[in-house]
């Protein structure tokens, strides 16, 4: 139930990330309703997303909050303290939130990252108003003691050697972050560093609860067959009650200094069975870009990535693995809704007698034809044209709607970033993917993980 979205989650196409974590996109030809936006007087702002196709409503509250906000030494708190919200209040039992949302036949689910946690429950409109008093109860009432605490951390450590330590690309993906970032908590990853998560205790769960989960750091997006009114009113008698926290200063965390070397990272496992690699460069994502006044990078980034990698009609899959049959996998991606720099990724793997040497030199090689040749308009209307249908695919799930919204106001973007979106992605150039390929794909700057079998070699 309970999830984890790291920022190595997916790879794939403009879909997948959409709709897990935006990027800041919807297109305005899936709504039916206008968008409705509002903020409660002690601090919550609530968004309403109008659908009226089915008697479904997902109703998700997002806290700005996730692993990269954690004090030094106490990794793994934010996902941490996810599961304790399913713990007891002082007004519901242990498992009573779950017991009522699985009674009416719904689902509920919660996940963190680095910039945010979220949780969620998709229902029947009729029970909407339970949600909410369950969720506005849970925000603040929790009972935090050491017979809650102490059994939820060996779970934690569970999770954290089955979903890392016993899989190899697991491993290796931690490396990578660790290495890429040199200054950043995006070096840490979200569940946390085994042997800081069995250190947590009551004392960090109870200060990081109320320093962080208030209403005046939080997003409630409610999406689906409900209307603006209807929330109002709910979120009146229910979050509303709910006392404002303290103010927290502003999210501004380390910043990367220039980085200058080439790095590499290589794992080998004897349960690799079929070796790959990636190569990441740091670069901004929608929002550290408008901090840093770098208009139009993160939309010329997303094509890129569409362009060299987003796909079977991209140039990385059509010439390895159609083409020279060289690779099995080969592709691209760039995951924009971070709340600080973020990185674009190739990766591949070989096929058949092929060695991962020639599929890296190949995909290395596609690099540098399209920084020295630079791509067509008609490449990139394509593209262009490939990307914003899946996002239009991506908008009309409800849950990705509510996600999309979410993960944007959670990161630094506004709603009016989400209406602007497509007119600015229609604005990239072909010179602008150009500028955005050389100035960030160097392999001067790369960070390359080899994932290998053992005695194996990345040549």
């Amino acid at each position: 139930m309970l999830g984890i979205h790291s920022r190595r989650l997916a790879r794939g196409t403009a879909v997948a990330l959409a709709l897990l974590f935006g990027p800041v996109a919807v297109a305005q030809e899936v709504r039916r309703e206008p968008v409705s936006d509002f903020t409660l007087a002690n601090g919550l702002e609530v968004v309403v997303i109008p659908d009226r196709r089915a008697p479904v409503v997902t109703h998700m509250l997002w806290y700005k909050v996730g692993g990269s906000d954690e004090e030094p030494g106490k990794s793994g708190i934010a996902h941490f303290f996810e599961h304790l919200m399913f713990k007891g209040t002082k007004n519901a039992k242990p498992g009573e939130f779950s017991r009522r949302v699985a009674e009416i036949g719904g689902q509920e689910n919660a996940f963190t990252s680095n910039d945010y946690t979220a949780y969620y429950q998709q229902v029947s409109p009729d029970a909407l108003p339970d949600m909410m008093r369950y969720e506005a109860d849970r925000m603040r009432n929790l009972i935090l003691t050491d017979e809650v605490i102490v059994p939820e951390r060996d779970v934690i450590l569970e999770e954290r050697a089955s979903r890392v330590d016993s899989d190899p690309g697991g491993i290796l993906a931690e490396e990578i972050d660790a290495t890429l970032y040199q200054n950043h908590p995006y070096a840490t990853p979200v569940i946390g560093w085994r042997h800081e998560i069995a250190q947590l205790n009551r004392k960090d769960a109870t200060d990081f609860y109320d320093r962080y989960y208030a209403p005046n750091n939080a997003v409630l997006v409610v999406a689906g067959d409900v209307d603006a009114e209807t929330v109002r009113k709910l979120a009146e008698d229910t979050y509303a009650k709910v006392p404002r926290g303290p103010d927290l200063p502003p999210r501004i965390r380390p910043v990367e200094p220039d980085q200058n070397t080439s790095r590499t990272v290589t794992l080998k496992d004897p349960r690799v069975g079929v070796p790959s690699f990636q190569k990441n460069w740091l670069v901004p994502s929608y929002s550290s870009a408008a901090r840093e006044k770098l208009d139009g990078e993160p939309e010329a980034l997303d094509l890129l990535t569409e362009i060299l990698g987003g796909g079977i009609r991209s140039r990385l899959h059509q010439e390895l693995v159609v083409k020279r049959g060289i690779a099995s996998s080969a592709g691209a991606y760039y995951q924009g809704t971070t709340l600080d720099q973020t990185d674009v990724t190739l990766y591949g793997s070989p096929r058949g007698a092929a060695t991962l040497a020639e599929v890296e030199a190949a995909v290395d090689a596609e690099v540098v034809k399209l920084i020295e040749g630079g791509v067509t308009e008609e490449e990139l209307d394509r593209a262009r044209n490939r990307f914003l249908r899946s996002l239009i695919f991506a908008a009309d799930s409800q849950s990705g709607m509510a996600r999309m919204y979410g993960s944007t106001l959670t990161t630094g973007g506004t709603i009016r970033d989400i209406d602007e979106w497509p007119d600015r992605i229609r604005k990239v150039t072909p010179e602008d993917i150009r500028n955005v390929a050389k100035k960030y794909l160097s392999p001067d700057t790369a960070v390359t993980g080899y994932l290998l079998p053992a005695g194996g070699n990345a040549g």
